[in-house]
């Protein structure tokens, strides 16, 4: 009879690599964030206007010398670029980028009735400041040596269910996730060979502060639910989980896919 070894554990870990998570502190972004540092990284989040929850996260994480919090407007190419640039300053590199921030209006929107303001500020949150940020991280990961011949770095975009099937008087918000998808899919064509692994990450409902409008309706929550074969809505955990797994050695071999972490929502309705 075969011998089953003793179990030890498994190590999913990311000591000497350094992340920038966008969006990070709360919801998703800061279950990531920590789970990060869990995982043995030196992170760098942003935040909008949170100051004191953001600086509470940090120093739950570790400090400054491992963890930092940093004020950073995200809604155009250039500031996403500023805040890569500001994650190298911190720590010397940037092995991991995971960006998560975005906007989702919670009101219905008609799409005749759009006001082009609205259109125009969840694409410069949702994708132009990503556009800024994937160009600035890209670069500065190919100006890096490859860890043991393969991997420069990791890029991970955090899109949504409505990116693959869409949402009624939420265009907007579904046509910049839906962007984020393809950019996904050309990012692993073009960086993989160099050495850089591009993933996206598709959450279908979670329970954070932007959905809690939503979900609080009866009406609404009822109607979310109803396309959820698991019958409920994630935890932030539960999302953070497979970000951080797809910056791991144990995804070394992933790259381009559209991970759905979405209750199987996606398959339904």
């Amino acid at each position: 009879m075969k011998t089953i070894p003793k179990a030890d554990g498994l190590a999913m870990s990311l000591h000497g690599r350094v992340a920038l998570v966008t969006g990070g502190s709360r919801g998703i972004g800061s279950a990531t964030v920590r789970l990060m540092r869990r995982a043995g990284a030196r992170v760098v989040f942003s935040y909008q206007t949170a100051r004191k929850r953001a600086e509470t996260l940090a120093g739950e994480c570790g400090g400054p010398e491992v963890c930092r919090a940093v004020q950073q407007e995200l809604n155009s190419v250039e500031n996403g670029a500023t805040l890569v640039q500001t994650a190298i300053e911190t720590f010397g590199q940037l092995d991991i980028l995971v960006v998560n921030h975005g906007v989702w209006p919670a009101h219905e929107q008609p799409i005749g009735t759009m006001p082009t303001e609205q259109w125009r500020r969840t694409l410069g949150i949702n994708l132009d400041s990503t556009f800024g940020l994937v160009r600035a991280a890209a670069a500065a990961m190919l100006g890096q040596t490859m860890v043991a011949g393969t991997v420069r770095g990791h890029i991970v975009l955090v899109a949504s269910t409505a990116a693959q099937r869409g949402e009624a008087f939420h265009a907007d918000y579904a046509a910049s996730k839906g962007a984020m998808v393809s950019l996904t899919k050309s990012l692993s064509s073009e960086l993989g060979p160099q050495g850089i692994l591009c993933n996206c990450v598709a959450p279908g409902w979670v329970r954070t502060e932007m959905s809690a409008a939503a979900l609080d309706d009866p009406e609404a929550s009822k109607k979310a639910l109803a396309t959820i074969p698991l019958s409920r809505v994630a935890e932030v955990e539960e999302i953070a989980g497979p970000i951080v797994f797809l910056c791991t050695p144990w995804a070394g071999f992933v790259s381009g896919e559209i991970f759905n972490v979405n209750g199987g929502a996606v398959l339904v309705g």
